[in-house]
């Protein structure tokens, strides 16, 4: 399934940028937006994520990609402890992994058609299952990309009663060999750390395969659905 038109926020990232690249490739129309430059959008700034749906509306997205996150908060590393918990480090993490996000939602999700496929898809991580959870630590990146997934399951009800055809989902890219991840790279299995350019591709891939009724999962790079 290939799509016409999408919106890719956190264009500029590893994954973002690798995502828009995999789009233009496979025929798809790709608008770009940054946290800075002519399509700017900061997800911590409703108004800029509304003028940015509103200059989409006369040429609406079927793809709506939210590749924006923080895998570890400025100035602060991981949570390894309950000791370390902030209140500000925390209002931070669901700030862009999880608030963020859901705002994209609030804006663009009607732009979609309603009578013809289109897709939301946000980066999820596969830290945020709860069920999975056997290490604990990384407390604000695990709860707000385990607040990410609620989010997106319950988008997901609201826009399957007007738009059939459409779906929501939350997509974990693996571990990527990005900025982002580099402080953090030294326990990754060897083959589990994946180029922007695969992580990418394999996303894509599972997407295409997903239809209305797999709205509001969150699903792998492998394409494995991950437990809530």
């Amino acid at each position: 399934m290939s799509w016409h038109r999408a919106a890719v926020i956190g264009a500029s990232g590893g994954i973002g940028a690798a995502l828009c690249d995999a789009l233009e490739a496979r025929g798809c129309e790709v608008v770009r937006f940054n946290r800075s430059g002519e399509n700017a959008i900061d997800l911590s700034d409703e108004a800029s994520i509304a003028a940015a749906a509103d200059g989409m509306r006369d040429s609406p997205p079927d793809l709506v990609l939210v590749a924006s996150g923080v895998l570890h908060v400025e100035g602060a590393g991981p949570e390894k402890s309950f000791r370390d918990l902030s209140p500000d480090q925390l209002a931070a993490y669901f700030a862009i992994n999880a608030a963020g996000p859901a705002l994209v939602a609030k804006h663009f999700l009607p732009l979609f058609p309603r009578d013809s496929r289109a897709a939301f898809a946000a980066i999820g991580a596969r830290v945020g299952s709860i069920t999975d959870n056997g290490l604990g630590g990384w407390y604000g990146y695990r709860a707000s990309k385990a607040a990410l997934a609620m989010l997106v399951k319950t988008l997901s009800i609201e826009l399957g009663r007007t738009h059939k055809q459409a779906l929501c989902v939350a997509l974990h890219p693996g571990t990527v060999d990005t900025k982002l991840s580099e402080p953090f790279q030294g326990n990754v299995p060897e083959g589990k750390l994946f180029t922007p350019e695969k992580s990418a591709g394999a996303m894509l891939d599972v997407l295409d395969g997903l239809g209305p009724q797999d709205s509001g999962g969150h699903f792998a790079w492998d394409g494995q659905r991950i437990a809530p």
